[in-house]
């Protein structure tokens, strides 16, 4: 299967190569931005090229998913990603996962990218549920995702671990019959 590259007005979704290691180290190296994300920080460029192969490797899946490199045009250097994941075909569902570089943040690149993603993931993995995991105090991603129509659905209590303790997450969802994303 050939990788589902999108573009939106502003950005291209596309396939996240070893050329982009660097640029991912840049981003997922950064502590500050991930500190909602629910990994550690990377360290080292080897440790964003083992994070480009997993990413490439969820298309090698019985039930594949996507990682989409976020660029500001067709070659640009990366500046984001965004995920469909923990793909489930005969519930219908995945989750969802995204960071964005710090110097990009406030732009609505994000918001962006992501209608393009959800409705790519409606359409082609036919999806009728989208779950998304943040942490209570990440309030930028809470607020982008009730703009896009993903409701509350709780607390989930010490559900993650990173930066050496454990952390809980708002479970979130989109389905198909309340977004305006999906295709009828």
């Amino acid at each position: 299967m050939d990788f589902p590259t999108l573009h939106t007005p502003r950005l291209t979704l596309r396939e996240i190569t070893l050329d982009d290691a660097p640029a991912l180290l840049g981003i997922h190296g950064d502590a500050d931005t991930m500190r909602w994300f629910g990994t550690d920080p990377l360290a080292t460029l080897e440790q964003a090229r083992q994070m480009v192969e997993k990413f490439a490797g969820w298309r090698n899946l019985p039930a594949p998913g996507v990682r989409w490199g976020l660029a500001l045009d067709q070659d640009g250097p990366l500046i984001g990603s965004i995920g469909l994941f923990k793909w489930n075909p005969g519930w219908r569902c995945c989750t969802l996962g995204y960071e964005l570089a710090r110097g990009q943040q406030g732009q609505g690149l994000m918001s962006e990218a992501l209608r393009a993603a959800l409705a790519w993931g409606f359409e082609h993995m036919e999806l009728n549920r989208i779950e998304a995991q943040v942490h209570p105090d990440n309030q930028a991603s809470l607020t982008l995702l009730k703009r896009l129509d993903f409701k509350t659905e709780g607390r989930a209590r010490q559900a993650g671990f990173w930066l050496g303790r454990y952390q809980d997450l708002i479970n979130l969802s989109l389905l198909r019959e309340e977004s305006a994303l999906a295709v009828a």
